[in-house]
């Protein structure tokens, strides 16, 4: 078990040189650290993802800025339809979009297919995302999510050398209120059993990268829980993005978790598993969407799967808590940006 520095003031990420600040690598229960990633032309990368699920439906929504092009991209998957469509707009050289260096600010993309806005205030981020062709029909999505006082949240700075380095936000459990309307059909989502995800990422990456990503938000009996799991890109690291959130308490989980899975049938049972056992999660697939890009200098394949968790978590208090059919996601990406 490797020991991870609680942050609890503010602070920036970077230090004028661009290197990453030695103050701000650790995690914290807040998005207390200012993400002033400035510089290494082509190898910044900002994002903010959002997943919202809802009881017919999970709907997403991503703008990200990969220094050289704005890349976005929205889906919905319906439960029982199976009904699944996403669509991506790629917009080069892009110096319009602004990626803020706080996790809890407006960000806004408009193009002639696609418009998007994450309008943020500390207590809310209402994403409206409008295309008048999703997969031929028109698209009107309208959700605020809310960010309760009581709530934890992950934010975690990830260091790979002084001048490759990750800030990521995983904030779990927010309550969702609103509507995706696609073509003649309306989802809505309800703040006592719908909410939403945000992975929000600023910093300076290799070339290349892999990483494997799990993650739930929902109720389970009379508890709400989130679950945050990450492999590959912060192995030796001595930083993880593992945590349980439970009814709004954060239990950090400081060590690395492997993901298996088979690579030829990403449909199968996944593992996440510890090695002192205080993880034992089986994920078990409903649905696979495949995005994959090749474009120019960006090529990216991601296989992320929709399904259900079960097993057990002994969090850092000793209790142990039981997953039953926790509905989630898990994913296997490899970049080249």
């Amino acid at each position: 078990m490797q020991t991870e520095t609680e942050i609890k003031k503010r602070v920036k990420l970077s230090l004028d040189d661009y290197t990453i600040n030695p103050e701000s690598i650790g995690w914290a229960r807040k998005p207390i650290i200012t993400c002033n990633v400035r510089g290494k032309f082509l190898r910044k990368k900002k994002w903010n993802y959002w997943c919202v699920y809802g009881r017919e439906a999970l709907f997403s929504a991503t703008i990200s800025h990969l220094d050289y092009a704005s890349v976005c991209f929205v889906y919905y998957f319906d439960y029982e339809t199976k009904d699944y469509f996403e669509k991506t707009i790629i917009i080069p050289l892009d110096r319009k979009t602004v990626m803020p260096d706080e996790v809890q600010e407006t960000v806004e993309v408009s193009h002639k297919q696609m418009n998007l806005s994450f309008i943020s205030t500390e207590s809310e981020t209402v994403l409206k995302v409008q295309s008048d062709n999703f997969d031929g029909k028109k698209l009107d999505a309208n959700i605020t999510v809310s960010y309760p006082d009581d709530i934890d949240s992950l934010n975690v700075v990830v260091p790979w050398s002084k001048k490759h380095y990750q800030f990521t936000a995983k904030h779990h459990c927010l309550p969702a209120d609103g509507y995706v309307t696609i073509g003649e059909k309306t989802y809505t989502f309800h703040p006592e059993t719908d909410y939403g995800v945000l992975d929000y990422g600023r910093g300076i990456w290799p070339r290349k990268s892999t990483w494997n990503w799990g993650m739930a938000s929902g109720n389970l009996q009379d508890d709400v829980i989130g679950l945050n799991f990450g492999g590959k890109w912060t192995d030796n690291t001595g930083s993880t993005e593992n945590a349980v959130i439970l009814n709004g308490e954060i239990f950090k989980i400081s060590e690395d978790v492997q993901f298996v899975f088979d690579k030829h049938d990403y449909m199968k049972d996944w593992e996440v598993v510890s090695e002192s056992g205080n993880v034992q999660l089986t994920f078990t697939p409903i649905f696979e969407r495949i995005a994959k890009t090749n474009v120019v200098i960006i090529h990216s394949e991601v296989h992320q799967m929709v399904g259900h968790y079960h097993g057990k978590i002994v969090l850092s208090d000793g209790r142990e808590i039981v997953i039953d059919s926790l509905l989630g996601c898990i994913e296997d990406h490899y970049a080249k940006w």
